[in-house]
């Protein structure tokens, strides 16, 4: 799927509490595919006997694979391309399993105009409870002055 529109918002579309949310089921597919991108074969993602073994009891999906629809919305939708991903701070509640539906959000929760810098609170959800929050920083374009 692409974008429509080759830029996505400028700094001065932007307003505090604009979000954007964005939703994927987590399956066998998806993880066994992000482990061979990612390289990361940890056997809690990819081996369901020893995960069954776990603290988790089950296979669980990549923390990076949920985070990634983060990624997708900031340079998809939210501030959207154009925009320049430089900072994430996250936190890991909570692990997603096989068939969850994960719900990313991103929120502008700050704008500064004199550097073109947005803060975003972002966060993924399953079952209305938070897998991981966190904070994104962003560089947004100016709208270019017409001349």
């Amino acid at each position: 799927m692409t974008n429509k529109s080759s830029q996505g918002h400028y700094l001065e579309d932007l307003s505090v509490g604009m979000f954007h949310e964005k939703t994927m089921i987590v399956d066998a597919e998806k993880i066994n595919a992000f482990a061979e991108l990612s390289g990361d074969f940890n056997p809690v993602h990819t081996d369901a006997d020893y995960a069954a073994q776990s603290m988790f009891g089950k296979r669980i999906a990549h923390g990076a694979l949920s985070a990634s629809l983060i990624s997708a919305i900031l340079g998809n939708d939210l501030p959207g391309p154009g925009a320049i991903f430089v900072e994430l701070n996250m936190r890991f509640r909570k692990p997603a399993f096989i068939d969850d539906e994960v719900t990313a959000r991103a929120e502008v929760s700050e704008i500064n105009e004199k550097n073109g810098r947005i803060k975003m609170k972002v966060s993924c959800m399953v079952d209305g409870k938070a897998i991981i929050r966190g904070e994104a920083g962003v560089v947004v374009p100016k709208r270019p002055v017409e001349e």
